[in-house]
């Protein structure tokens, strides 16, 4: 991946994005430092890059936004602007609603989105630790194969029980609908592998 094809990965995967000298929590020039102070005063979540770390970004940066100095600030993929165009904006009021429209939902989208399976699997691991876990399905429909350990001794309605109580809150939310559950403890899965696999025919040349 090319430099500037980074950079256009920053801008696109995140709605506010500010390239800096230093970092917010010690800004290592004073417009980055001005910047800084009035994104933290706005309460919105913003990512940063400390182009002094990484001086191929610094380098390449100008050319693909069209703006010679730092910082700089982007919002929904484009520039906004430096730190006086910022304060400036700031000053008016139009910096505000600019950044909340950002961060907000699109199409008004309600804040309990359909769950990712990256959070389910967070969320299943937080109580099975040591759990091989496997998602498929779309939306708010999965189907969960989880293999752990804890499971040994349990009936199966313990186990389901078990991970079920782990999804509580997104299925409370309505950000989980539909789950089906497969627990395994790993001789169990091992086994039900091992019945599964036809013979190999073995050719002798």
């Amino acid at each position: 991946m090319s430099t500037k094809d980074i950079i256009l990965k920053q801008i696109a995967d995140n709605p506010v994005i500010l390239y800096m000298k230093g970092v917010p929590t010690a800004p290592e020039c004073g417009f980055s430092g001005k910047t800084v102070e009035i994104l933290n005063t706005t309460k919105i979540p913003y990512a940063y890059v400390d182009v002094l770390k990484a001086p191929f970004i610094r380098d390449r940066l100008p050319s693909v936004s069209k703006w010679p100095t730092f910082p700089q600030l982007f919002v929904k993929g484009e520039l906004v602007g430096g730190a006086d165009i910022v304060e400036s904006m700031y000053n008016d009021g139009s910096l505000l609603p600019l950044l909340q429209a950002a961060v907000k939902p699109a199409d008004g989208a309600a804040e309990n989105n359909t769950i990712t399976h990256s959070e389910v699997e967070a969320l299943i691991i937080s109580a099975y630790p040591d759990a091989e876990i496997a998602i498929e399905g779309q939306g708010c429909d999965l189907t969960i194969r989880v293999i752990s350990e804890q499971f040994a001794g349990l009936a199966m309605v313990k186990q389901h029980q078990g991970v079920m109580a782990t999804l509580t809150d997104p299925l409370a939310t309505g950000r989980l609908h539909a789950v089906t559950l497969k627990t395994f403890t790993p001789d169990q899965w091992q086994a039900q592998q091992t019945e599964a696999k036809p013979g190999l025919l073995q050719i002798q040349l």
